[in-house]
């Protein structure tokens, strides 16, 4: 049986735990999110009297945490795949397929997506680009940067399931289960 090199195993272990603590971080955006939705609702059907700020503080709460979920999620196996097929396979089929996925479409794309989404959130910083949708028009640059830092983090969790899935396609072992996500 190989065994795994003790820099790698501690490298995927800091790296899983700095996306738990960013998960964790970012869940917490619930609470001013819910918040804001309880004022919008009770001053609009208790008051008759909408803020034109909320809906665009929740929308863009909302798509931060969306967003900002993204590596925690994928850090847990809640990202969609086949499972028909998947998991009908075994560890080392699984760990192959993940490993050339990684290599081969993950990494290049979210790649991708971190300049052209950084080159956006930089334009739109220079421009002083604001919203359109409610007369409080707030700047946009802070919520178009999320996108970039979602790639960030993607990027990051992405060397870890990518050590695993090498290790997982050598050895036939997982070095880390997965729970499966039932929605």
């Amino acid at each position: 049986m190989e065994r795994i090199s003790p820099q790698l195993v501690a490298i995927t272990k800091k790296i899983d735990r700095f996306t738990d603590a960013t998960g964790t971080l970012v869940a917490w955006l619930n609470v001013p999110l819910m918040l804001v939705v309880a004022y919008e609702v009770g001053m609009r059907y208790l008051f008759d009297a909408p803020s034109i700020w909320a809906f665009e503080i929740i929308y863009m709460l909302y798509g931060t945490i969306f967003m900002l979920g993204a590596a925690y999620a994928l850090h847990k196996g809640a990202h969609i795949r086949t499972d028909f097929f998947f998991e009908r396979w075994s560890t080392r089929t699984k760990g192959i397929i993940d490993s050339v996925a990684y290599i081969v479409f993950f990494f290049p794309s979210i790649f991708a997506f971190l300049v052209l989404s950084a080159q956006e959130a930089w334009y739109s910083f220079e421009i002083a680009e604001r919203s359109e949708q409610t007369p409080w028009r707030p700047l946009l640059w802070p919520f178009k940067t999320v996108v970039p830092l979602t790639c960030l983090l993607l990027l990051v969790q992405g060397v870890s399931e990518t050590i695993k899935s090498v290790y997982e396609a050598r050895t036939g072992l997982e070095l880390e289960h997965k729970e499966k996500v039932e929605v």
